[in-house]
């Protein structure tokens, strides 16, 4: 394989919603990477880069003779009719198509991780697809893969930047319905999933978590809820049993300043916005969402389809290099321990 393209299969992209801005974010990113190493190609209709130098290509090796000349596009079965700022529900076959495909190739070991385009849930959703988004859909994909090492399966979501790796978990859910279903297994598994990931995939050799607590101030002893006590503290003390080396809870609002963050590889958050604020706030445009607890590597930018600004040349790629960049990493970390 050409030594400009590292000593692995190439990345796998995903399309994405084709009425938003991925198409966009995919050629500036080529042309950020193109010289760096990295090798990606996107499954997608050819027609989305109209007026930029691209070759078709049938197998992803195929890739790694032409990625610094020309942007890599694997062809769909299924044809598309988009419309910048437009989430057709009629392209909703290709999409998932797509992610498929990714997947798969993935899996087969044809590509070495699978980046992922935003995706319009609510155009998806609306043709009849069954998922609530990515990560359970590539949880499905999946399942019957065995995990390596032995490790545990997720999916886990993981918010990377530069200074801070959030984990929240509980996700897309009313912060009533969150503390309703929170417990300590769910605790466990979600810091088993990312204590693991941090080795495995960040090569971080003995992994360090913070855990948050729910409620403010951490409880305050019980004063102010009690499932800092109850829930969270006892699955810290059984995580701790295990040989995970977690602490907590701790009170979220004290937690992401520069001394707090020099203290742990990675925050385990009960809340999606205890978790996402600080991520956010921190690296707006250059945090990488991961899927922790799969068989395969898969990231993505950490924003949507972006429909409002589609096809007026003014979307950032930054996240999208970020996730490319970061899906590299992982690979190449997971590939040196198995």
């Amino acid at each position: 394989m050409a030594a400009h393209c590292g000593p692995h299969a190439p990345l796998a992209l995903t399309m994405g919603e084709p009425g938003g801005v991925s198409a966009e974010i995919t050629i500036s990113a080529w042309e950020r990477l193109r010289q760096d190493g990295i090798c990606f190609f996107i499954i997608a209709d050819p027609s989305l880069f109209h007026g930029t130098t691209i070759t078709e290509i049938s197998a992803p090796d195929d890739a790694v003779a032409v990625f610094q000349n020309t942007l890599p596009v694997l062809p769909l079965e299924h044809s598309i009719a988009a419309k910048a700022g437009i989430a057709a529900p009629e392209n909703a076959p290709a999409v998932i198509e797509s992610i498929q495909r990714a997947v798969s190739y993935s899996l087969a070991g044809a590509a070495t991780g699978v980046v992922t385009n935003p995706i319009q849930k609510s155009s998806l959703i609306a043709s009849g697809f069954k998922f609530p988004g990515h990560t359970e859909f590539l949880a499905a994909l999946t399942a019957t893969t065995p995990m390596p090492n032995g490790r545990v399966r997720g999916p886990v979501m993981m918010l990377a930047g530069p200074a801070l790796k959030t984990v929240p978990v509980t996700i897309h859910q009313s912060v009533a319905s969150a503390a309703a279903d929170l417990n300590p297994d769910m605790i466990k598994r979600a810091a088993i999933v990312t204590a693991e990931a941090l080795r495995f995939d960040f090569a971080i050799t003995n992994p360090r978590l913070a855990i948050s607590g729910l409620n403010p101030h951490a409880g305050e002893a019980g004063t102010l809820g009690h499932e800092d006590l109850s829930v969270i503290a006892p699955a810290i003390a059984a995580l701790n049993k295990m040989g995970v080396d977690a602490r907590g809870p701790l009170p979220a609002d004290t937690m992401f300043h520069e001394e707090a963050r020099a203290s742990y590889d990675a925050a385990l958050c009960m809340l999606h916005d205890q978790a996402l604020i600080p991520a956010k706030t921190l690296a707006f445009h250059d945090a990488v969402n991961v899927t922790l607890g799969l068989p395969i590597v898969r990231t993505s930018p950490d924003h949507g389809t972006a429909l409002d600004i589609a096809g007026k040349g003014s979307a950032r790629s930054d996240s999208l290099v970020a996730a490319i960049r970061l899906a590299a990493a992982m690979a190449t970390k997971r590939a040196a321990k198995q």
